[in-house]
């Protein structure tokens, strides 16, 4: 396996044609700590985030991230992958973006961002964050039986621990946690977007062991402000993830994210596939 730091994952380099290369590695697999990082795929945060970078980076976008959809189509391997982003309507105030992601033979992601400046107008802001504070709470690594390869560059600290395994009831999966990346750098678009894909499946919380696993098949981000060095310089953003529905080999799980100061920042909502058991 070769080792990164998130910094040189979220790289990207121009090929020469429009389109841009990360190179993914090991370091960020999905895969439980206890099994081999090739036995997993790509972490889908990192994914996100390098998509969001690419429409930015190689479109010239200046704008903040708005919204950003992404579709799984396959699980990339481990090694340098293509990125092609597509300016499908840009405006002054609004601009709309397409990236295709993948390897030779193996379409591995499609993704649509919207980019757009704020402007005057009225403002409601009716999500809170009633945290403790980061400060009060204990760094949480997980269990590497259940951790993935990934966790190994987030910091959790939980607010009434990571609550795996039936401790949260089925009328009441919800998880709350600080998260910063372990680089501890400033938050900003992409770092948020990793974060938002930072923890398991929420539904692990109010079922019993073992995990029932699952593989996501689609995430949207939705941004609600430029993200600055001030948001948050140590890196911290809360979070509250809540499991929406669990059904039919089918999960939707939902999250928002809050700037220490309270501030709501996103929210994203996942769908995932859950897999057959063996």
């Amino acid at each position: 396996m070769t080792d990164q730091t998130l910094s040189q994952a979220l790289a990207l380099t121009p090929d020469g044609t429009g389109g841009l290369v990360a190179t993914l590695t090991g370091a960020f697999s999905n895969a439980t700590r206890a099994m081999p990082p090739e036995k997993g795929a790509p972490f889908g945060g990192l994914v996100a985030a390098l998509a969001a970078s690419a429409a930015r980076q190689g479109l010239g976008i200046e704008t903040p991230l708005r919204s950003l959809t992404v579709q799984y189509l396959a699980a990339a391997r481990f090694e340098p992958i293509a990125l092609v982003p597509t300016l499908l309507r840009g405006g002054r105030n609004i601009a709309y973006a397409a990236v295709a992601a993948g390897q030779p033979d193996r379409p591995a992601v499609q993704a649509m961002a919207t980019f757009g400046r704020d402007v005057p107008g009225p403002t409601l802001t009716p999500l809170v964050a009633e945290a403790a504070a980061v400060d009060s709470l204990e760094s949480t690594p997980l269990d590497a039986r259940f951790g993935p390869w990934f966790t190994r560059y987030i910091e959790h600290r939980f607010e009434s621990g990571p609550r795996l395994f039936g401790l949260n009831g089925p009328d009441n999966p919800v998880l709350r946690v600080w998260m910063r990346t372990t680089d501890a750098a400033p938050l900003d678009e992409a770092r948020l977007l990793f974060l938002l894909d930072g923890v398991y499946p929420i539904y692990w919380t109010a079922l019993p062991a073992p995990p029932t696993i699952s593989a996501s098949v689609d995430l949207r981000a939705d941004l609600f402000g430029e993200l600055t060095p001030e948001t948050s310089p140590d890196g911290w953003a809360f979070f509250e993830f809540r499991t929406m529905d669990l059904g039919g080999g089918w999960a939707v799980e939902d999250g928002v994210a809050f700037a220490p100061d309270g501030r709501p920042l996103a929210v994203v909502r996942q769908r995932r596939k859950l897999m057959p058991a063996r």
